[in-house]
């Protein structure tokens, strides 16, 4: 899986889910868990991961929303 975006927002990560679901793109919020157990203090982001055979679609989709800025390299 290629990591995509890398935040600690919340309503982005559901966002970009959301946008792949509707796409039927697989996709996984990696470090969810350790991101809860760390507390607020906001020092471990999550991770949107999507298959790599997709990822320049999902890269695509992503943009066209305006979340060009969250992309990863």
């Amino acid at each position: 899986m290629i990591e995509l975006i890398r935040t600690n927002e919340v309503v982005t990560l559901s966002l970009a889910q959301s946008l792949m679901k509707d796409a039927g793109i697989h996709c996984l919020v990696a470090d969810q868990a350790m991101s809860i157990m760390e507390g607020s203090l906001g020092l471990l982001q999550r991770r949107l991961l999507v298959e790599e055979d997709r990822a320049d679609e999902a890269r695509s989709i992503l943009r066209d929303a305006g979340l060009e800025a969250e992309l990863r390299p």
